[in-house]
């Protein structure tokens, strides 16, 4: 390709058309801009190789180490932790059959007391109903002995009624034996029902 260069040097004008082209390069045509040199791909991989061997020897051990004991810690933590859940379980399972021996204890001392109490109230109320029992048949005494004191009160005055009322309505009076027989089977008919 050609160039013309002028200059100008005072009154004069040179022209060398020839010359420039011979000094100036021809472009490359291999030129890529997204493809790099080799130099920066050589110096890119030694930097990665560095830096990944610094990495493994040097900077992932430690981390390593760190990452096994915690780790191990959380696996020691689940294990007390199982170990501890274990111990608990079998002390409420010893708690519960605690509770369970004190809960049957405690219902044979209330059925004990409850059998004690019941036989001493069957025994109350056997005496009491005894007691009962001879205040009645004393009071049915007593009834009986003043209804036979007080019968023959009634019965002679019930035949005198009865003569006195037989004597108005017939006109005249009937036989004593009779009307005393008349009351006494009325009266015992009725103290029967």
């Amino acid at each position: 390709m050609l160039s013309a260069a002028v200059t100008a040097i005072g009154s004069t004008v040179q022209s060398s058309i020839g010359r420039l082209a011979a000094e100036v390069p021809a472009p490359e045509s291999d030129l890529n801009p997204i493809f790099p040199e080799l130099k920066e791909v050589a110096w890119g991989f030694g930097s990665f190789a560095v830096f990944a061997i610094v990495l493994r020897y040097v900077l992932f051990p430690p981390l390593k180490r760190s990452m096994d004991a915690r780790y191990a810690s959380i696996r020691a933590d689940h294990e007390q932790a199982d170990a501890t859940t274990a111990a608990a379980r079998g002390d409420v399972a010893a708690y519960e059959a605690r509770l369970a021996e004190v809960r049957a204890e405690a219902a044979a001392r209330v059925d004990a007391a409850r059998a004690t109490l019941e036989s001493e109230r069957q025994a109350r109320l056997a005496e009491v109903n005894a007691r009962i029992a001879e205040r009645k048949a004393a009071a049915q005494a007593e009834v009986d002995a003043a209804r036979e004191a007080a019968r023959s009160q009634i019965e002679s005055a019930v035949a005198d009624v009865a003569a006195t009322a037989g004597e108005l309505a017939t006109g005249r009076r009937p036989d004593p034996a009779v009307v005393s027989t008349a009351v006494s089977e009325v009266l015992s008919a009725g103290v029967a029902r």
